[in-house]
């Protein structure tokens, strides 16, 4: 039940961020690429193609790919707190 209720949160939380990034590219307010790799870096845990794609952008553009590392490990350091693990660091 865990597992299901998991996937499914990342698959809503990851095509959230693909539409707020595409209501940002319009909007001059908003972050869309960069709301775009977040939902792609969620997505791609679930979906394969949203693995390549990622992987595509990644190998085309490094220094968003250093940027967007920085930012997972964060991503996780803070997950693994809250969640109360031992091995955040």
């Amino acid at each position: 039940m865990k597992q299901t209720v998991k996937k499914v949160t990342a698959i809503v939380a990851g095509w959230v961020f693909i539409v707020l990034g595409v209501i940002g590219l319009f909007l001059p307010i908003m972050q869309g690429i960069l709301f775009i790799i977040i939902g792609l870096t969620i997505l791609s845990t679930e979906y394969v193609w949203a693995h390549h794609l990622l992987t595509k952008l990644r190998s085309r553009f490094p220094k968003i790919a250093s940027y967007s590392d920085r930012a997972r490990d964060k991503a996780t350091y803070w997950v693994r707190r809250a969640y109360g693990h031992g091995d955040a660091q």
